[in-house]
């Protein structure tokens, strides 16, 4: 897939990240709002009410002709028609992913070091997200923030799209943006009170940054 052919904002869902009012309806706000690539990321649920759940946002994303990726569940994307899978670091490759779900599909990965990213391309991934770019609690776990010195080498010496993943909201966007990064945002929507506002926002952002490097 082309680089040009994916959204510059990637929403990465946590619907307990949700402020008022329902999960679907934050969604569908955010949709509105301007979002054409969304992860599906609710870790927790077993695999029916997941698949529930990823059929009634594959339905939601379809309004707005939005790309759907399910969060490492190969077969939940599969069954439920959505258009990819997003693999963790610790997941299989994305070549695997591929033989799954067949060369139509999306394939995302969650890498947290230049080697990693550039090991998710050579094995297949269309696109990869990169971080933590910026400190958030969520991401911790990797460990202390990369900079974006280290994300503009990988923006730089990747031929896939790399998304810029932990930290960002609209005061730091721009740092991310100029480095040649996409961006990709849990919090910075999800958890907003207004999330078709913040997702303009962000989408309007990203744009005016890019035009401007």
């Amino acid at each position: 897939m082309g680089m040009n052919e994916l959204a510059s904002v990637y929403l990465i869902t946590d619907r307990k990240a949700v402020l008022t009012g329902a999960f679907l309806g934050a969604l569908k706000a955010a949709l509105s709002g301007g979002i054409r690539l969304l992860q599906l990321r609710e870790k927790d649920l077993p695999a029916m009410e997941l698949l529930r759940l990823a059929r009634e946002v594959r339905g939601l994303a379809s309004e707005y002709n939005a790309k759907l990726l399910i969060n490492d569940r190969a077969d939940i994307a599969a069954l439920s028609g959505a258009d990819g899978v997003h693999l963790t670091s610790k997941s299989y490759a994305a070549s695997r992913a591929r033989e799954l779900l067949g060369p139509g599909k999306l394939i995302g990965v969650s890498t947290h070091s230049l080697e990693e990213a550039r090991e998710a391309e050579a094995r297949g991934a269309d696109f990869v997200t990169f971080g933590p770019v910026f400190h958030t609690p969520s991401k911790a776990e990797y460990g202390k923030p990369l900079g974006t010195g280290v994300l503009k080498e990988a923006a730089a010496a990747l031929s896939i799209p790399v998304y810029a993943l932990g930290g960002i909201q609209k005061g730091n966007l721009g740092e991310a943006v100029k480095t040649g990064a996409r961006i990709a945002v849990i919090s910075a929507i999800m958890g907003s009170p207004d999330t078709e506002l913040a997702a303009r926002e962000l989408i309007d952002k990203a744009l005016a940054c890019r035009q401007t490097e």
